[in-house]
């Protein structure tokens, strides 16, 4: 113990030595260690802000969309007023599918479709610019829907009032407008658009509800956003035809399944198409989940192993330096011999003088990583995660080993009468 004490002793003096090639040497430690933990960190929050955008949809939803293929024509019927039936195909050609009002009407079945709660048909007007007492605002969303849609999506009016179904019935032209939207056009919080008329690509909108705030997820404002009766919108933004998509809500998250295969065979029957040439499909929020996860865990790595890279550059920078250090003290070396150090005293000395440059670049990275993962970045909210810290720190130290072992080793090797003669 004594003779690595006093190892420590001669490493820890060659280490103040030359403060300022020790600190640079450092430098290249703790770079490795910081981004380490500041990029896994955005890794982890993207992957967070994805998880809670996707789950804000609901653990027990569905969403139909269309897709291109199918054959056949497109059955009739009708469960909501104001629908309509969308274009056929006859005969046996591929063709564009189209989901429509009355499609999502048949999902309000009792008997076929036990495990459906509610439905709600959507359709999305792009580039609309609101304007309101010489204010404009370029809406991000602009959904036109039913009733129902605000409760399966979990929005709530925090001022005014929701739209009915005699608004949508009446094709009323009435809005729900974001907080985001009331208060660029309105300003301060944005109430007093409230009851107002507010055009909407020149189109009058009576104002009847600002919408309960809901934040941000990643980049995206989910408050930018205006819900409008899917008749009024159709009647004026978008023109009529089919719907762009379906949200359905199961009766529980436990019957999401259930509900799913419910809503495959009605739109199966309607289309009359079968699950090999089906022209929708339905997803739902887990499956979502599974993907975006996946794809952020595959992100979070590759940000990890990027950093790593630095952190292995910043161990060929201990290597060089120590290697360096070995040949400038040289002559130091052959006196320690020549006085009876062993071959354990000499690597002991050069490979704890590694690892303290190694251990303090680390500890200052551990420091700045932290740090700097407080700030968003990005867009992105980091969110640390502690086996990064203990992973890049301990790594660190094994660079360390690792990088110090060659140079300690030929520092041990070298004959104590060449190096009494090295000049």
């Amino acid at each position: 113990m004594s003779r690595f004490a006093e190892a420590a002793r001669f490493a820890v003096r060659g280490v103040l030595g030359n403060k300022m090639r020790s600190l640079l040497t450092t430098l290249g430690i703790l770079i490795g260690v910081a981004s380490v933990i500041i990029l896994v960190s955005v890794g982890t929050g993207s992957s967070a802000a994805v998880a809670e955008s996707i789950s804000s949809l609901g653990s027990n939803t569905l969403t139909v969309s269309s897709s291109q293929g199918g054959t056949g024509g497109r059955g009739g019927g009708g469960g909501f007023p104001g629908g309509g039936g969308g274009s056929v195909d006859s005969g046996s050609q591929t063709r564009v599918a189209q989901l429509t009002v009355d499609d999502a009407g048949s999902l309000l079945d009792d008997e076929l479709a036990p495990d459906v709660k509610a439905v709600a048909p959507t359709v999305s007007a792009s580039s609309v610019t609101a304007t309101y007492t010489g204010a404009s605002h370029d809406v991000t969303t602009f959904t036109g829907t039913t009733p129902s849609y605000l409760a399966i999506n979990d929005w709530t009016v925090s001022k005014g009032s929701a739209f009915d179904d005699a608004d949508y019935t009446e094709r009323k032209r009435v809005a729900l407008v974001g907080v985001s939207v009331a208060e660029d056009l309105a300003g301060g919080d944005g109430s007093d658009v409230l009851d107002e008329t507010v055009q909407f690509n020149g189109v009058e909108y009576s104002v009847v509800g600002i919408l309960a705030e809901k934040g941000t997820s990643g980049n995206t404002d989910q408050d930018d956003v205006v819900i409008a009766p899917l008749t009024a919108v159709q009647d004026t933004l978008t023109g009529y035809g089919s719907v762009d998509s379906i949200t359905v809500q199961a009766t529980s998250a436990e019957t999401v399944d259930a509900a799913q295969s419910e809503v495959e065979d009605i739109l199966n029957s309607r289309h009359k198409v079968t699950s090999d040439d089906a022209d929708f499909s339905v997803s739902n929020a887990s499956s979502f989940l599974e993907a975006a996860t996946s794809s952020t865990d595959t992100l979070t790595v590759l940000l990890g192993a990027v950093a790593a890279i630095s952190l292995l550059v910043g161990g060929i920078g201990v290597m060089n330096i120590m290697l360096v250090t070995v040949t400038e003290r040289t002559r130091e070396i052959g006196i320690r011999k020549a006085i009876g150090a062993q071959k354990f005293d000499i690597v002991s000395q050069f490979l704890v003088e590694a690892v303290l440059l190694s251990v303090f670049g680390g500890l200052m990275g551990v420091l700045i990583g932290v740090v700097g993962s407080q700030f968003t970045i990005v867009g992105v909210e980091p969110v640390i995660e502690p086996y990064s810290i203990v992973l890049a720190f301990g790594v660190s130290v094994l660079i360390g080993l690792f990088f110090g072992l060659y140079p300690a080793n030929r520092a041990a090797s070298l004959r104590p009468i060449d190096a009494l003669r090295y000049e």
